[in-house]
């Protein structure tokens, strides 16, 4: 990615470096003044990579394209599988609810579960890339890791269910500044969501459901987890309670659940 392509607040840092060693250049007393400036930079930039629905570090997807919209059209996505003891059951209930999701699912978890990636496929939905081993430490990567880790969730995804995932998701939505020139030598595109329901800490299935329908409107990415759900009181995985009450919430407004594939169309 060239100068040219980056975002206003990328290349405004670089500016700002080479403004900063110019400075020093000058008159070497001025020192404090250069590195009070690129520490401040640096708060900044770092700041945007935590804000997962940011676009200043590039291009990120929080809505469905406007024809999308005119069709009435959500987007239901569901991250960090395949789980052998959730996956099954989410599928089941798609199935019944006349549903189509994303499943933006992790590399390692598909060649550890394959049957299940195919599955997902062949029901109708789609698999997107979340990465190869979900590393906490994945924002804090440099460009050659980031290389890998998107690459290798590319292949294993396509060698396994014969289709190439076309959008990305950043681990718990954070990323930093190297992962856009990454994702453009994949041909993916960055994907985050209008609205979340926390369902990986969150125990009760109304108040996620509630976050994720409450002003749910055309064009909404909505994002639920068959992997890392959290438990009810019960012990019941919380998507399996708040996703027929977030598919009845769309239909009840005309909304159609599709894939984020189909919504491109």
């Amino acid at each position: 990615m060239n100068t040219t392509q980056q975002p206003l607040l990328v290349r405004a840092s670089i500016g700002l470096h080479v403004f900063a060693a110019g400075v020093v250049t000058m008159n070497p007393s001025w020192w404090p003044m250069a590195l009070a400036t690129l520490v401040a930079d640096h708060a900044v930039i770092t700041a945007a990579g935590l804000w997962p629905t940011s676009t200043l570090l590039g291009p990120n997807l929080r809505r469905l394209p406007a024809r999308a919209i005119a069709r009435h059209e959500v987007a239901l996505t569901i991250d960090d599988g395949p789980d052998p003891e959730v996956t099954p059951r989410v599928l089941d209930l798609l199935d019944t609810l006349s549903a189509r999701a994303t499943f933006f699912c992790i590399g390692t978890r598909v060649l550890a579960h394959p049957a299940l990636a195919r599955a997902i496929v062949a029901r109708g939905h789609a698999i997107e890339n979340h990465s190869n081993a979900h590393r906490h430490d994945f924002s804090l990567l440099g460009p050659r890791a980031f290389d890998r880790e998107i690459a290798a969730a590319q292949q294993a995804i396509a060698d396994t269910t014969g289709v190439a995932p076309h959008y990305f998701r950043a681990p718990a939505g954070l990323r930093n500044v190297f992962l856009q020139g990454a994702l453009e030598r994949h041909q993916l595109t960055l994907a985050s969501w209008t609205r979340r329901g926390f369902d990986t800490v969150r125990r009760d299935p109304q108040r996620v459901a509630s976050r994720l329908v409450d002003g749910l409107a055309a064009g909404d990415i909505l994002l639920l987890h068959d992997g890392h759900a959290a438990r009810t009181q019960a012990g019941v995985r919380v998507i399996l309670e708040a996703l027929p009450i977030v598919v009845g919430a769309m239909k009840s407004r005309s909304l159609v659940p599709v894939t984020m594939a189909d919504a491109a169309r």
